[in-house]
C-alpha cells in the first residue's frame, strides 16, 4: 500500500475479513469484500471479477497461494479487463508439484533435497521431512475436486530417524499423498525475489534469513539483504528451467555438509517479508505494476545489502514455537537465549515491517485483531 501510494497508484485491500490491519493504513481510501475463497472458490472468483471489470481497476496483485493459482487458472477472463503479470497454468503445476519441481531443479542441474511420493519410499532408515506435494489443492491437479472446492496446505512434519509413518493418518492429515524428502542439515536460510517477464529477470533480491516463524523453520521474520553471485545463478538457472513469468520467491537452504545452496520451494506471488525489500530499494509493487501495465522498460532493479529489519508478531511467534513446537531433527534452542538475542537485534537494527511512525494503525490494528482471536 505504501509503496503503491508513493507513486499516486490508488490501492484497494480486498478481502473477505472484515477489517484486516492493512485496510487501517492512512495510504488506503478504498477496501471492498470478498467471499472467502475456501468456502466457495467461485465466489470469489466472480467476485473479483466483478471488481475487475471497473474502469479504475488497472491489475490484482496475488498476495496468498490461492491468489496465485486462481489468476493463472482463469487467467483469460481476468485479462479481458485487467493486466497481470502470472505465469501459464502448466507452469504453475511445475511449481504447485513439489515432485514436478524437484524434477525441474534436477533437470537445471540445481541441488534439491531427495525428493519421493510417500508411496515410492521403501527405505525409511535415515531422516526424513514430509511435505505436502501440492501445497494448493485444487480441481485442476484433482479431477475428482470440485471447481468451488479449494485448499491450501502448508503443514511439515519432522520424522524420528529411521521411523515409518502411518500411511493412512499421514495421507488424512495432507488430504493427499504427500511428498517425502530427505532432511538436509542447514547452516542458513535464503530467499530470491524475483519478477520475470517470459523467461527474462527484470528484478531480483536476495536475502539471510536468520530467524523463521519456528525455531524449525517457515518464513522469514528477521532478515537481512545480500547479493551472492552464486544465490543468483542457481535461482536463474531454475527459472529459465521453468521459462518463468511472473513473480516467484524461492526459498534455498544452504547445505551444511556441502556449503551447496540447496532448493526448498517456490511460491509464485509476493512474499511475506516483501515490506523488508522494498524499504531495501527493491519496490517490487512498483516493478509488477509498470511491467503487468506495459512499463517494463522503466523498471530501474537495484536495492541496498545489510539491512535487517523484523516481523515483530513473528518474531514473538518465533520465540514462543521455542515452547510448543517439537522436532526431532532440530535441536530445540534456549527460550532465554532466544529471547536475549531477539531483543538485542531489535535494538541494533530497529527497523520494522509494520511498526511505522508515519504510519502507525495496521500494527495497531493488528495487534487488537490478534488479542480478539486470543480470548
Amino acid at each position: 500500500m505504501r509503496s503503491l501510494a508513493a507513486k499516486g497508484i490508488e490501492p484497494i485491500v480486498v478481502s473477505e475479513k472484515g477489517g484486516v490491519p492493512a485496510a487501517a493504513s492512512r495510504f488506503v481510501e478504498r477496501t471492498e469484500p470478498l467471499p472467502d475463497p475456501r468456502d466457495d472458490f467461485l465466489a470469489y472468483r466472480d467476485a473479483l471479477l466483478a471488481l475487475a471489470e471497473r474502469f479504475d481497476v488497472d491489475s490484482i496483485y496475488p498476495l496468498r497461494p490461492e491468489d496465485g493459482y486462481l489468476l493463472s487458472r482463469y487467467v483469460q477472463q481476468f485479462e479481458a479487463h485487467v493486466s497481470l503479470v502470472v505465469p501459464p497454468m502448466d507452469a504453475l503445476e511445475r511449481v504447485h508439484d513439489r515432485l514436478a519441481l524437484a524434477a525441474a531443479a534436477e533437470a537445471a542441474g540445481v541441488p534439491v533435497p531427495e525428493t519421493k511420493s510417500l508411496d515410492d519410499v521403501d527405505d525409511w532408515s535415515g531422516r526424513h521431512v514430509v511435505k505436502s506435494r501440492y501445497n494448493v489443492l485444487a480441481d485442476a491437479y484433482f479431477p475428482d475436486r470440485s471447481p468451488e472446492d479449494v485448499d491450501v496446505v502448508k503443514a511439515i512434519e519432522h520424522l524420528p530417524p529411521a521411523v515409518e509413518p502411518d500411511r493412512a493418518e499421514t495421507v488424512a492429515a495432507f488430504d493427499h499423498v504427500p511428498i517425502v524428502q530427505e532432511f538436509v542439515p542447514k547452516d542458513g536460510e535464503y530467499m530470491v525475489a524475483a519478477l520475470y517477464d517470459h523467461g527474462d529477470p527484470v528484478a531480483t533480491f536476495q536475502h539471510l534469513q536468520i530467524r523463521g516463524d519456528s525455531y524449525t523453520g517457515g518464513g522469514g521474520v528477521y532478515r537481512r539483504s545480500i547479493r551472492d553471485p552464486e544465490l543468483a545463478s542457481v535461482a536463474h538457472d531454475l527459472l529459465a528451467e521453468l521459462e518463468w513469468h511472473g513473480l516467484a520467491c524461492i526459498e534455498y537452504m544452504r547445505d551444511a555438509r556441502t556449503g551447496e545452496y540447496v532448493l526448498t520451494e517456490i511460491n509464485p506471488r509476493f512474499w511475506q517479508s516483501l515490506p523488508s525489500t522494498v524499504r531495501a530499494g527493491a519496490d517490487f509493487p512498483w516493478y509488477y505494476y509498470l511491467l503487468a501495465t506495459g512499463r517494463g522498460d522503466e523498471i530501474e532493479p537495484s536495492y541496498r545489502t545489510g539491512l535487517g529489519s523484523h516481523l515483530l508478531h513473528g518474531e514473538l511467534g518465533h520465540l514462543m514455537s521455542v515452547r510448543s513446537d517439537e522436532s526431532p531433527l532440530v535441536d530445540r534452542p534456549s527460550f532465554v537465549g532466544t529471547a536475549a538475542a531477539i531483543a538485542g537485534s531489535c535494538l541494533v537494527e530497529p527497523r520494522f515491517d509494520y511498526l511505522r511512525l508515519d504510519d502507525p494503525a495496521p500494527f495497531l490494528h493488528g495487534i487488537r485483531t490478534k488479542l480478539r482471536r486470543n480470548r
